[in-house]
């Protein structure tokens, strides 16, 4: 056997007629066959155009099933399990945002061959990006309406809507835990975007002038501000990946393209969890 081969270990299984095996349990059959071009003949590049979107759909999955869960932790005021949350969506944030890097090798030229393909279809009606956005305090009814031809998805979001938001548990954490969060944010319509609450000001600045009596919560809303910067990052590499593949060109969908994705770069989670930077006079004792 030639030096250059690995020998196949006698104890590797290679029937698998009646067991599971890698692909059927990854349910690859579906996953790989699952790229459908539309361009005519299809065009070489548009194959990673589809993959970059599916694979940042896998993952926003990832990040919906877990900012549930922080959310369901927070509400058990399991907080060690809640943190733990948060670190994994950051971690997913930095792979999706480093994914622009692969798009961003598809040129002005090459997009135009194939993006009159498209339709109308665009990043803008992706269900479950407006899923994060919900569950971190992006509310927005209005966005049901691209959803209402369906049913399913368009129940899903309508359910978040409802619900409270990730911030929503963590203030509730913190009343329960003697902090003075006041009971008109406590008992908010969770229906509605998030809007600054100056109030808040000042429970985020006793946890910030001490952190080691505070050390959890500390934790936690610096968690929450790297999850808010990690999004922030995002928005703006896509946005300078749009703008270097199409300019400033109509987006797809019919949105203004890269003004309407500037605009977004002004929406914010936690505005309390930085505005209380500005207030912050040091640990006591200092």
């Amino acid at each position: 056997m030639s030096g250059n081969t690995r020998p196949i270990e006698a104890s590797i299984r290679t029937d698998f007629r009646d067991e599971m095996d890698y692909g059927s349990y990854l349910g690859l059959d579906a996953l790989l066959s699952a790229q459908h071009p539309v361009s005519d003949p299809p065009h070489h590049d548009e194959l990673l155009f589809i993959i970059q979107h599916q694979t940042t759909e896998l993952w926003l999955k990832l990040v919906v099933h877990e900012l549930r869960g922080v959310r369901r932790f927070l509400d058990s005021d399991d907080l060690p399990r809640a943190l733990k949350g948060l670190a994994r969506v950051k971690h997913i944030q930095r792979t999706i945002t480093e994914q622009w890097s692969v798009l961003a090798t598809l040129t002005p030229s090459e997009y135009a061959e194939f993006r009159g393909s498209l339709g109308q279809s665009s990043g803008f009606q992706s269900h479950q990006y407006r899923a994060v956005e919900f569950l971190l305090g992006n509310k927005h009814a209005g966005m049901l309406q691209v959803f209402r031809d369906k049913p399913e998805i368009h129940a899903q979001l309508a359910q978040l809507l409802q619900e409270p938001t990730v911030y929503d548990a963590f203030l509730r954490l913190l009343a329960r835990r003697g902090h003075p969060v006041p009971a008109e944010i406590l008992d908010r319509d969770v229906t509605q975007a998030w809007t600054e609450h100056p109030e808040l000001i000042a429970v985020f600045k006793t946890i910030y002038e001490d952190p080691h009596a505070h050390w959890e919560l500390y934790e936690a809303c610096e968690d929450l501000v790297d999850i808010e910067d990690a999004f922030q990052l995002w928005r703006f590499r896509h946005l300078r990946t749009v703008q270097r593949t199409i300019g400033f060109k109509t987006g797809t969908g019919g949105s203004s393209g890269v003004g309407f994705l500037k605009r977004a770069l002004d929406l914010t989670f936690f505005p309390e969890l930085i505005s209380v930077r500005t207030e912050i006079d040091g640990p006591l004792g200092a």
